[in-house]
C-alpha cells in the first residue's frame, strides 16, 4: 500500500452559451446606434421613452411605436469621476450624466466628456459622439460618450 493518495482531476467548464435575439424595440434602437443615431418608442401616453422598452413602464401596455429622437440633449443630472477604473468609458476624468435626448421624455445614462468638473452643470447641453463609422457594431459602446455642445 501506498503512503501518497492519488487525487482524480478533470478539466471542467461551466457555461450556458446562448444567444440572445432583441426583438423588434431594442433591436431598432441598437440598430440606430450602429447608423449613428438615436430612436425611442412611443409609451401608452404618448411620452417618448429612451432607451426604448418593450412595455411602457407606467402602464404595462405593449409599447411598439418607434420614433426618431434627436443626438443632442440637456443633462438632467450628474456625477463627477475623478479617477476611473480601468473599465471606465473614458480613461480620463469624467462625469456619469442623466441624457434627455431632444425628442425624448425619459433620460439616458452615459459618460460625458468635459475639460473639469467646474464645466459640467444640470441644464447643459450635450452632443453624442460616436465611433467611426466602420466601428460601429449595435450596441451602446457604439456611443463613444457624450460632449459638452458648447466645445463643439
Amino acid at each position: 500500500m501506498s503512503d501518497s493518495v492519488q487525487i482524480f482531476t478533470s478539466p471542467h467548464v461551466l457555461e450556458y452559451p446562448y444567444s440572445r435575439s432583441t426583438g423588434p424595440v431594442i433591436g431598432a434602437f441598437l440598430t440606430a446606434l450602429r447608423d449613428g443615431k438615436f430612436v425611442g418608442v412611443k409609451g401608452d401616453g404618448g411620452k417618448v421613452i429612451v432607451p426604448p422598452t418593450e412595455f411602457d413602464p407606467e402602464s404595462g401596455e405593449e409599447a411598439t411605436e418607434i420614433v426618431d429622437v434627436g443626438s443632442a440633449g440637456v443633462i438632467t443630472t450628474w456625477a463627477w469621476v475623478e479617477e476611473p477604473r480601468l473599465d471606465a468609458p473614458l480613461s480620463q476624468p469624467f462625469a456619469w450624466a442623466l441624457i434627455k435626448l431632444d425628442g425624448a421624455d425619459t433620460a439616458l445614462l452615459h459618460a460625458v466628456e468635459a475639460p473639469s468638473k467646474d464645466d459640467i452643470a444640470t441644464g447643459k447641453r450635450v452632443v453624442a459622439s460616436f465611433k467611426p463609422a466602420g466601428e460601429r457594431v449595435g450596441a451602446m459602446a457604439d456611443i463613444r460618450c457624450f460632449v459638452l455642445e458648447e466645445n463643439q
